[in-house]
């Protein structure tokens, strides 16, 4: 994952993998409720999760308790809000690109 690169062998795999962006599993989540064929097309839900992963500021974490344990529930809220927002942004993104280039294979 994240530090696989550049990183000495003898550390264990799960160090490696407990590195992730604390945004990462509320904005798959979030694509997964609001949109149903983000749950049998997985090249669509990984486009639409990386467009809006994107536009959100990273949040590197080890462990999602860590960043929860230190945010209040305004905080919590906002990023919530955050996510949604960024997540509806990024279907109409990826639904436009599809629209797009199914238009101009047409043309063709």
């Amino acid at each position: 994952m994240l530090l696989s690169i550049g990183r000495k062998r003898y550390q264990p795999e799960s160090e490696r993998d407990s590195i992730h962006n604390y945004y990462e599993h509320m904005v798959i989540d979030q694509v997964l409720r609001s949109n149903e064929r983000a749950s049998v097309d997985a090249d669509f839900l990984a486009d639409v999760s990386c467009v809006a992963l994107n536009r959100l500021p990273p949040r590197y974490v080890r462990h999602d308790v860590d960043m929860s344990f230190f945010l209040t529930p305004d905080e919590i809220e906002d990023m919530i809000n955050k996510v949604v927002h960024a997540v509806n942004d990024a279907v109409n993104y990826v639904e436009s690109r599809e629209r797009e280039n199914a238009e101009s294979d047409e043309d063709e």
